[in-house]
């Protein structure tokens, strides 16, 4: 285990009995200083949680055992799963968010992320494609760690999936009915097409958050689509 600060938060409870822990959630904190995340983390009243915060230099606190269950997803569904908090980890980055000044991440933080996910992932059976972000989990309500994320950077280090350069066959592309089909087998709750494919967007194609399916969004689909029945083993 690497080292970290230690800041106990109140704000958990136990996991069910026998659920494993398959899921790595990645937030940004969406507030003005690490401190106010603190504060309101370790707060009873504000019933938020997650089991680490990285700061922008780095720094990692531990707010939650992993054993025991973060508050931190909040209403969310990912491949049908809808008790997110019982079977996932759960990492806040400080970063201000879209609300007070959306910023690119730190190296320094990216670097920290990259080490405690690879602790994690060596402890926990997590399949790539449940690294996910809040907005993954939960399109119609959040939208981070948000389009500054580097998800080809840590995927480059085996933590998460990120599709392969190479360009599906044109006569091959999905068609539009077929986007709701491959975004779903993903993970996505597609109750919402467009909040849906804007939460694929931030993480696959961060150069169009419109929730439309260009060209680029369609080819990237298409390529997950090929891959996906290798994402459960690697």
């Amino acid at each position: 285990m690497m080292n970290m600060i230690q800041r106990p938060s109140p704000n958990f409870n136990p996991r069910p009995g026998g659920t494993d822990i398959d899921i790595l959630v990645f937030h940004y904190t969406g507030m003005k200083s690490a401190a106010a995340a603190l504060e309101r983390m370790c707060d009873p009243g504000a019933e938020v949680s997650a089991h680490y915060m990285i700061d922008e230099d780095g720094s990692t606190y531990q707010l939650v055992g992993e054993a025991s269950r973060a508050w931190h997803a909040g209403v969310s569904n990912w491949r049908g799963n809808s008790n997110i908090n019982d079977r996932s980890i759960g990492i806040e980055l400080v970063n201000p968010g879209h609300e007070f000044g959306y910023q690119r991440f730190a190296q320094a933080q990216m670097t920290a992320l990259i080490t405690l996910a690879k602790d994690i992932l060596a402890r926990h059976p997590i399949p790539a494609r449940n690294v996910v972000g809040h907005s993954d989990i939960a399109p119609t309500r959040k939208q981070d760690p948000g389009e500054f994320f580097d998800w080809a950077a840590l995927a480059a280090e085996d933590i998460g999936y990120w599709p392969a350069k190479s360009s599906t066959d044109p006569h091959t592309q999905p068609t539009t009915s077929d986007l709701a089909p491959i975004l779903e087998e993903y993970g996505y709750d597609t109750d919402d097409m467009e909040a849906a494919l804007l939460a694929f967007q931030r993480h696959f194609h961060p150069s169009n958050c419109s929730g439309q399916a260009d060209a680029e969004s369609v080819e990237i689909l298409g390529l997950v689509n090929l891959e996906l029945h290798l994402l459960d083993h690697h």
